[in-house]
């Protein structure tokens, strides 16, 4: 077993191959059948195969591929076919294009459906056994990390230890403790991983440094110097190594092209999820006749404050605050688009007229903001980039994540900010929908 163990990445990425290989041989078999030049030396066949490994190779970066060990089962799967999907589909339509010449079909029509779709279908399989072959022996290898939870304040780490037991198979917590215990080192020897959950700065550097001296695994959470740390250059200066980090704000040219972008993209999907705002704005407008928009104001860049546009999900004339478990404002028709976040979708019109853009901070409540700042006077520095309707605290956040871990989400977002970064956040937001439960839930139930 010990042996095994040493090869185990070895054998996963075995795994990860063959479980490619075999999607990549489902679809050109299967489509061989009609296309027998995608098989043979032709340029059909070069482009084919190409564009397959292209698209596949870019989706599996922004989707996440064969993670066995770091994610749950379900999770990996939702990652595999999406990007199976999407690639199965551009191929598709790609060869679908090729095929439309004198020779084959004279103008352009789509064909072979009943083989997509039985791609498809196999290729679910696929990735099913594989993902439960690679989960079944990497677990068989490695048993749970004993997690030791380090804190400032041993009830506010509840969130913490809900969030390790969610992932049981990977993660055991075994102890929740202040970080003044008297005994910490001897408790840090017994464990495999150390959590630092709000550790002050000080006590993190000390900690750290016995954890790195007894080979522990360290997790922590980011405070704004974390954030420009890890966004900062590795410089020598004659003899003498530095982190350097200059000064920035997003440049003309990326702020050309990122609008550019948002009115493109924004104006596409206000044409696509036209059916289902109206189908959406008749559902609101039959339950309970009232207006089908909400307006709110919210602040985005600079401060500048603007009226967010979100259909109505709670009843009319109630008190505005943040939603909490259960909360009995919310109406029928409401709570299904708030699941699956087609509330949002207005929002489209905020990008078109400039409040927003496509990715960015998430846009809060100016009650919000205010309590934000005076709790975590740092809050403030998320306004230096316009809000998005998308972006990582968006994607990887819920409505009852804490001031500070919003912060750092938006701050991570900006402190990176690249064009191509805001492409992956785009692909990523998709997977929002299937985590809809989570992504959604209410303050109160953490």
């Amino acid at each position: 077993m010990e042996m095994i163990r040493k090869f185990q990445n070895s054998i996963i990425s075995v795994m990860k191959i063959l479980m490619y290989a075999a999607a990549f041989a489902t679809f050109f078999l299967m489509f061989s059948i009609d296309n027998r030049e995608i098989i043979a030396l032709s340029r059909t066949a070069a482009v084919t195969l190409s564009t397959y490994v292209i698209i596949l190779f870019l989706l599996s970066g922004t989707y996440g591929s064969f993670d066995v060990g770091k994610k749950k089962d379900k999770d990996i799967l939702f990652s595999l076919m999406i990007s199976g999907v999407l690639t199965d589909l551009i191929t598709y339509f790609e060869l679908t294009i090729m095929k439309t010449n004198e020779a084959n079909n004279t103008r352009f029509k789509l064909e072979n459906i009943g083989i997509l779709v039985s791609v498809i279908l196999i290729q679910f399989v696929i990735y099913l056994v594989f993902v439960k072959l690679g989960s079944g022996f990497y677990f068989k290898l490695n048993s749970a990390e004993k997690c030791l939870i380090i804190a400032d304040d041993v009830s506010s780490a509840g969130c913490v230890e809900r969030a390790l037991n969610d992932f049981s198979k990977r993660y055991m917590v075994t102890e929740v403790v202040e970080y003044k215990a008297p005994d910490l080192k001897e408790r840090i020897v017994g464990a495999d991983t150390v959590v630092l959950y709000d550790v002050p700065v000080d006590v993190r550097k000390e900690v750290i440094d016995w954890c790195y001296q007894n080979l522990k695994n360290i997790y922590f959470t980011p405070n704004v110097a974390d954030i420009i740390e890890h966004s900062s250059q590795q410089t020598v200066i004659d003899d003498i190594p530095f982190y350097t980090w200059q000064f920035h704000l997003i440049s003309f040219e990326q702020r050309i092209l990122k609008r550019l972008t948002d009115l493109i993209v924004s104006v596409i999907l206000l044409i696509l999820t036209s059916p289902v705002l109206l189908v959406s704005a008749v559902c609101i407008k039959r339950n309970d006749g009232g207006k089908v928009l909400f307006k709110q104001k919210r602040a985005t860049a600079n401060g500048r404050v603007f009226e967010i546009y979100k259909f109505r999900t709670m009843k009319e004339n109630v008190e505005n605050r943040s939603v909490k478990k259960d909360d009995e404002r919310i109406t029928s028709v409401g709570k299904v688009l708030r699941r699956y976040r087609i509330d949002e979708l207005p929002q489209l019109i905020n990008i078109v007229k400039g409040d927003m853009s496509l990715v960015g901070p998430r846009p809060e409540m100016l009650e919000n903001v205010e309590d934000y700042t005076r709790e975590l006077p740092e809050f403030r520095y998320r306004l230096r980039m316009k809000a998005g309707l998308t972006g990582y605290a968006q994607i990887f956040g819920k409505y009852n994540t804490s001031s500070k871990d919003k912060l750092m989400l938006d701050l991570m977002y900006i402190e990176n900010y690249t064009f191509f970064t805001d492409i992956r956040l785009l692909f990523q937001t998709v997977l929002v929908l299937f985590k809809a439960e989570e992504s959604t839930e209410a303050f109160g139930e953490r």
